[in-house]
């Protein structure tokens, strides 16, 4: 096994890896930037390097530097966690070039599912079945005849594209220049490549991914599916597993063209496959994520396999230790991710210091957070400060459990998404699951019609 990991990444995320080395009796090294002075995961670290300014492109995002402090701190692989470099190829191949093991799936199959049109190629020849649209890297002439084939409405997408950025929705042939050209633009902002391709857009659909685990022997399982349906601007803030509103045929379908989709692009780690499904239980694959993501805790929670802890095995070239047939659902899981932001204000971020701060517990909940009373929530970061994840063996008494725990968090000093979620929780729609990623708009709606929102 390996004897000492970097983890290039910071927060919640960070910690849970260190957790997962501790079991695994791997010596761990943290990377911070100067404004992560006083980062939990530094502290919980064997040893921790500062990487730069507490800008992300000076620190988390600075190749160079943390190759460095790997090399110099004689780690043998490096962890990236998801975000900033998880899914950059370049990185991973510059990990591997300095004798180091990326954690993670191997960098040419990492680009190839990285860039949507790649992705959706290969799924093509995999008979997975796709979203309707170019297929392709498109210019504002094809994309427009493209859009005229298909229909509106449609989605403009960011071939490099991720986390809701470069997408821009079209309703009528008459936005569609406007839309095309401010898409090219936030993706060459977020991603340095403004190839964007046509999709057609499905009307409310739900948002269901399949977990995978694969190893680098041909072995590939799932574990089972999350919905991931509840977005706000394409951001999930609560997902559960499993979902309980599309059917258990429709669910195998899901399983074996996920497993297909592995197999067929040789993929060899912990990942994920996205897909959309419509009222009709059409499925469309939307994207491969080849990380590990933030949603993995239902998923543990709900099969009792740790997913971290698997993932460095599978780097290390272990073989599975699991048959799809050892693994099983145990109940059921939902994470509320709880951000420093202001639902009343247009969700605005509340970067600032906690005051004071109490977390749940008892069985079946479980806090993944890398915050404390007298931490300082930086500006410079994604906002979200802690994940609740509450299990039970019936998903009413997982609802009832996670309002809860929800009523025992208190985050003092910011604002917090705390109370939307809990009210959201008690929504009808929710309690019987019958929601698609349309969902939280409609509520946003509810709320500011009743006063308890603002624009």
């Amino acid at each position: 096994m390996f004897k000492k990991i970097l983890i290039a990444n910071r927060g919640e995320i960070a910690v849970r890896i260190i957790r997962a080395c501790k079991e695994l009796g791997i010596q761990t090294v943290a990377v911070y930037s100067k404004g992560d002075q006083e980062a939990l995961h530094k502290e919980l670290a064997a040893e921790a390097v500062c990487i730069g300014d507490a800008s992300p492109k000076d620190s988390y995002l600075n190749v160079e530097n943390i190759i460095t402090a790997a090399c110099l701190s004689g780690c043998d692989a490096i962890h990236p966690g998801f975000g900033f470099l998880s899914e950059n190829p370049e990185f991973a191949r510059m990990v591997e070039k300095c004798g180091l093991t990326f954690i993670g799936p191997n960098p040419s199959v990492m680009e190839k599912m990285g860039n949507k049109n790649e992705a959706i190629q290969s799924m093509i020849a995999a008979g997975v079945p796709v979203v309707p649209g170019s297929h392709k890297a498109v210019n504002l002439e094809e994309g427009l005849a493209c859009a005229d084939s298909i229909g509106y409405p449609v989605l403009i997408k960011a071939s490099a594209g991720g986390g809701g950025k470069g997408i821009r929705l079209v309703e009528a042939k008459e936005d569609f220049n406007q839309a095309f050209n401010e898409a090219k633009e936030e993706a060459l902002k977020f991603f340095s490549n403004d190839e964007v391709y046509i999709e057609k857009f499905i009307k409310h659909p739900k948002h269901i991914e399949v977990q995978l685990m694969c190893d680098k022997h041909g072995n590939a399982i799932h574990l089972f599916e999350r919905n991931c349906s509840l977005q706000r601007r394409n951001q999930k803030m609560i997902e559960e597993a499993p979902c309980i509103s599309i059917s258990q045929e429709l669910k195998n379908k899901l399983y074996d063209s996920a497993i297909k989709a592995c197999k067929y692009i040789g993929y060899d780690s912990v990942g994920t496959i996205e897909f959309l499904v419509d009222d009709s239980e059409n499925y469309y694959f939307m994207e491969m994520n080849t990380r590990v993501q933030v949603e993995h805790c239902v998923t543990e929670a709900v099969t009792n396999v740790d997913i971290v802890k698997n993932m460095i095995k599978i780097a290390y070239g272990l073989p599975l230790q699991f048959k799809q047939s050892d693994i099983k659902l145990y109940g059921y899981a939902i994470e509320c991710r709880i951000n420093a932001e202001d639902p009343r204000n247009d969700f605005r971020p509340t970067p600032g210091k906690i005051n004071f701060l109490h977390t749940p517990g008892g069985m079946g909940v479980r806090i993944d957070s890398a915050v404390y009373p007298g931490y300082t929530i930086s500006p410079y970061y994604d906002s979200m400060i802690l994940k609740v994840i509450c299990f039970a063996k019936t998903r009413l008494e997982c609802i009832r459990k996670m309002r809860q725990a929800l009523e025992e968090l208190i985050v003092d000093g910011v604002k917090t998404t705390t109370e939307f979620d809990y009210v959201l929780l008690h929504h009808p729609s929710f309690i019987l699951g019958h929601y698609d990623t349309s969902f939280i708009e409609g509520f946003i709606g509810e709320l500011k019609e009743n006063g308890k929102l603002i624009q």
